[in-house]
């Protein structure tokens, strides 16, 4: 049954300062990883605990997950989540979205970039023995939250009173219930080309106006206009997941782009919707290189204390 107290942080604000990891586990000796991922699920639970007692007002709020590689290695006799896959690259009729290796994902976000920093080194100090960092992107609050291309990010996702239907997972699954699919995707913008379009044309392209968000008439939208493409309708109902994304950005290197993060509760959901940005060519992938994307389970509490009591490895 649906208990959001029971999940991880995966239906809540995207935060102010923001870390993304990815790790992949290094395969030397199983025994050793096992005890190491027990232990980590055990502890990350206890350094998330004292940091919200120690900085109260910072609004911790951290995910941990499992790519489907990490289950299969890792808990080899276990059952896992009905929709955990391995993310394949998609592809449509002019781009793709390429899939990326990655086993263990961190998201952690706070109001203080110095409490991003230390759960995060207390976590590596866990993990750093028996896994090697594929990524780790930092993201930032833009203004008053907008995405890095100048338009209000999430109007369109669920409120904050309806998200956790969205994004956490039901007696669809009881095994793995209050357990969400998170999937993470870097993409990287052509800033220049973005900034040389006039306001009208950036309208256009995303379906909003810029200023103050009121969503364009469909007739002055692009056919591919971001807000179409990316809605997903079946049957006439609109599919929704919970997105979290960030901007990154080391202006001075020309390096700037949007850490996209969706959780939900049915990863067929994020997948059917990343499928129709391709094949309607979403306007954003006309300047955006995308350059990773992988697909995580993120367990309940309860899965994670079930994980450090070694129950998964039996």
């Amino acid at each position: 049954m649906l208990n959001a107290k029971l999940a991880q942080d995966v239906w809540k604000d995207p935060g102010n300062n923001v870390s993304f990891i990815v790790l992949r586990l290094n395969q030397q000796d199983l025994n050793d990883e096992q005890e190491h991922v027990a232990t980590f699920a055990d502890m990350s639970q206890a350094i998330i605990r004292s940091m919200r007692i120690r900085n109260p007002q910072s609004a911790l709020q951290v995910a941990i997950g499992f790519s489907n590689h990490a289950w299969e290695y890792l808990f080899p006799n276990a059952n896992k989540p009905h929709e955990l896959e391995t993310y394949q690259t998609l592809t449509g009729t002019e781009y793709s979205m390429p899939a990326s290796e990655g086993d263990i994902f961190l998201h952690v976000r706070a109001n203080e970039e110095a409490v991003v920093y230390e759960i995060v080194r207390q976590f590596m100090k866990l993990l750093a023995p028996i896994t090697t960092v594929i990524d780790e992107t930092k993201g930032f609050r833009y203004l008053e939250g907008r995405a890095i291309i100048g338009f209000i990010d999430g109007t369109e996702a669920p409120a904050l009173e309806d998200a956790a239907d969205y994004a956490i997972i039901g007696d669809e699954d009881p095994d793995f219930a209050n357990g969400s699919y998170a999937f993470a995707q870097k993409w990287q913008h052509d800033m220049a080309f973005w900034e040389k379009l006039t306001v009208e044309t950036q309208e256009k392209a995303v379906g909003r106006h810029k200023y103050d968000d009121m969503e364009l008439d469909d007739d002055d939208k692009m056919v591919n206009a971001h807000n179409v493409a990316s809605k997903l309708e079946i049957d006439g109902e609109e599919k929704k997941i919970v997105r979290m994304n960030v901007p990154f950005s080391a202006p001075a290197m020309d390096y700037t782009g949007t850490y996209f993060i969706g959780y939900s509760r049915y990863w067929e959901v994020t997948k059917l919707m990343l499928q129709q940005m391709l094949d309607q060519s979403d306007f954003l992938l006309t300047f955006s290189t995308i350059l990773s994307g992988q697909l995580f389970f993120i367990p309940s509490r309860d899965t994670l204390a079930d994980i450090a009591d070694g129950k998964f490895f039996e």
